[in-house]
């Protein structure tokens, strides 16, 4: 082999190829845990949202929306409306209950957001109710 030649050996490339390997297999489940936390914190900026346009709403019309309502009250800035759900990101935002009357919207109102059932993590459920308050429900 003529001593003039430059590049890199077999063996070097393989070891850089090693160790990329190794600092993804690290670095992967980090990002993928950043990523659903992330997604967990921005389904409660939503439901804060939600929650702000219930108030405007029952303001205006002396009960609370059911989401196809409010999500048109709000130019549809909530999320897309499908049925009446309405969804946003990985989450479906639905009342419980699914079809809520009048007369129950004047007192109270139960939105539930839920992660759709085909990405990794485990199911993730959060309800707002009309205090304003958001909690996380384990299935």
């Amino acid at each position: 082999m003529d001593k003039n030649q430059k590049g890199f050996s077999l063996i070097e490339l393989l070891l850089v190829a090693v160790i990329i390997m190794v600092l993804s297999s690290i670095a992967v489940p980090y990002l993928m845990s950043a990523v659903g936390a992330a997604e967990n914190g921005s389904v409660f900026a939503s439901l804060k949202t939600f929650s702000s346009s219930q108030v405007n709403y029952y303001t205006a019309n002396g009960r609370y929306a059911r989401l196809d309502e409010l999500n048109a009250a709000e130019n549809n800035r909530l999320g897309t409306t499908v049925g009446s759900d309405v969804q946003r990101g990985i989450y479906t935002f639905t009342m419980s209950p699914a079809a809520p009357t009048d007369t129950q919207l004047r007192d109270n109102f139960t939105v539930i957001a839920s992660k759709a059932s085909n990405y990794h993590n485990q199911p993730y459920v959060i309800s707002l109710d009309a205090s304003g308050q958001i909690t996380q429900i384990f299935p």
